[in-house]
Order: C-alpha cells, then sequence, then structure tokens
C-alpha cells in the first residue's frame, strides 16, 4: 500500500508549525529539509519522512486545533520570525505552545487578530475574494467631510499598489473618527486610502473579522467559543463554496471567449485568402485593366 503524500508547505500547516505561505517562504530560504536533505518547491513528503525546520524536526500535530482572539497593542509586529523582530507578536503573547497570526495588523495599528495553529484555516479567511469583513475605527488629523467618507466608500486607486480599493461601508463616527468595513486586506490599506486625500490617521483599531468581536482589553486574548468556531467554519465552508464556482465559471467564461477569438480569427482569415476559383475569375480582368492600348486606329 503506498503512503499518502502531502505538498510540504501543507505539512508545516497541518502540523501547526506556520500557514503555508511561510511554510514556502522557509523552503525557498532553504530552512527546510526532508530526510537531511534540503527539498525543492512543491516536494511532497509521506508521514515517514522526517521534516524539519531549522534543525527543529516538526512532529503531526494530532490535538484540538488552537484558536485565539488577540488583542494587539501599538508597537507590536505581526511576525514569526523572532530571530529578525524583537517587537514580535510571538513572544509578547508567550503562548504555551506553537501558533502563528492569521493576517497582519500593522506595527501602528492595535486590535483584534486571530492567532492559531491552524494552517489550513488561513487562506480561507485571507482569500479576498471570499469578501469576508473586517472592520475598523478609524481617527483622522482634521475634520471629516462627506466628500472623504463618499471617496472612501466608492474605492481609491493607490498608485504604488497599482490597485484601485474595492468599494466598502464606511460611517462617520464623529468630527474626527470613522468607521470602515474592508473585505481587502492590501498592505496599509486605510493609511493609504486617506494619504491620498490628504487625511494622516492618527489611531487605527480593528474591531472585528467576520462574526468574531474584539472584546478583551489591549495586550490580552481569549479562546473562541463554541458558537464562533461553529459560525466561522460554517461561513467559510460558505464562502470557498461561491469561490469554486465563481472561479469554475470564470475558467468556463474565459474558454468560451477564447474558443470565440479563435472561431473569429480563423473566418476572417479564410475570408482574406481568396480561393483559387477566385483568382482565376479576377485574373483576366485585372490584365485587360492593366494591359496597354496598342495600334489604336488614328480617328480621321
Amino acid at each position: 500500500m503506498e503512503e499518502k503524500l502531502t505538498r510540504l508547505n501543507k505539512y508545516l500547516s497541518e502540523a501547526g508549525f506556520c500557514s503555508r505561505r511561510e511554510g514556502d517562504k522557509l523552503i525557498d530560504a532553504g530552512r527546510v529539509t526532508i530526510n537531511g536533505i534540503v527539498p525543492e518547491m512543491g516536494t511532497k513528503v509521506t508521514p515517514s519522512d522526517v521534516v524539519a525546520v531549522d534543525g527543529e524536526i516538526i512532529k503531526t500535530n494530532t490535538e484540538k486545533p488552537i484558536y485565539l482572539a488577540f488583542n494587539k497593542p501599538v508597537g507590536i509586529v505581526c511576525t514569526t520570525d523572532t530571530n529578525v523582530e524583537k517587537d514580535n507578536i510571538i513572544d509578547y503573547i508567550n503562548y504555551p505552545k506553537r501558533i502563528f497570526p492569521i493576517g497582519r495588523l500593522d506595527k501602528l495599528s492595535d486590535g483584534l487578530i486571530f492567532m492559531t495553529d491552524d494552517g489550513d484555516i488561513v487562506n480561507k479567511i485571507l482569500r479576498a475574494s471570499n469578501n469576508h469583513d473586517k472592520e475598523y475605527l478609524v481617527t483622522v488629523d482634521k475634520p471629516i467631510s462627506q466628500t472623504f467618507i463618499n471617496r472612501m466608500a466608492s474605492g481609491i486607486y493607490l498608485e504604488d499598489l497599482d490597485r484601485t480599493t474595492k468599494k466598502c461601508s464606511v460611517k462617520k463616527i464623529d468630527s474626527h473618527t470613522f468607521r470602515i468595513i474592508l473585505t481587502q486586506g492590501l498592505n496599509r490599506q486605510i493609511r493609504r486610502m486617506c494619504e491620498y486625500l490628504t487625511y494622516e490617521v492618527t489611531s487605527l483599531r480593528r474591531v472585528r473579522i467576520m462574526n468574531v468581536k474584539l472584546d478583551v482589553p489591549v495586550g490580552e486574548y481569549r479562546e473562541f467559543t463554541e458558537k464562533e468556531l461553529k459560525t466561522l467554519h460554517l461561513l467559510l465552508e460558505d464562502s470557498t463554496k461561491i469561490h469554486e464556482a465563481k472561479t469554475a465559471k470564470e475558467n468556463t467564461t474565459r474558454i468560451s471567449k477564447a474558443s470565440k477569438e479563435r472561431q473569429t480569427r480563423d473566418t476572417t482569415e479564410h475570408k482574406a485568402e481568396p480561393s483559387r476559383d477566385d483568382l482565376k475569375q479576377e485574373q483576366p480582368i485585372r490584365e485587360n485593366r492593366e494591359r496597354p492600348i496598342r495600334n489604336r486606329r488614328k480617328e480621321d
């Protein structure tokens, strides 16, 4: 009986070591080995293989996954590389088991971020096409106008990212504070949007991700409730199905469009090339037209 093969990045995520994306970075950096050998990207492993990161053997996680709602303070960086960043989220939270953040919240921002050892859930939550809500309370440096609210809600082209933000919900709270609900996760998105409109963010706090609300003091965390976890998995299951259906439809449309383009091109080329019969019919006419007139009698 053949042993089950698993992609290396998935193996690392299922073991609760890191997300698949982080796993790819570790593999690309040559920090992962299989049976003592540095593998290529995309390599698959069996349960009997010995996988290690920086010499530390990674074992499959057979325990119940961990899901935490953490209120990240300002000044803490959402990275798992504790050797590079001293003010990192892993050392700060100091959880007794290996966990990692889902997504990011920049150093100057605070609020809700998920921590887990379930690598498979990361991409499902972060995939922008699934339209998962993330809600923020933002304070800026000058009074908010209705034009500002309308522009933020309608989408803004960010030149340095070469992306236009998706339409979103924006509501004014007071003269300097607004609430915004995003389904995207572009780098420093809210700050960039405000900068484009000549506003500077002085405070940015994430207060909700999907169905989980921020309800713990800064610097503290709690486990998901059973109700939250059940609802979260239902939302992820539904959005994944929608994503797969949408992808299949886009692929079908793309193939259909390509077929029509080929058909049109073939028809055009066919019309552009005259048949031999056409050439035979046109040739005498062309020759008569181009032949010089000779021996014409002069009229008296």
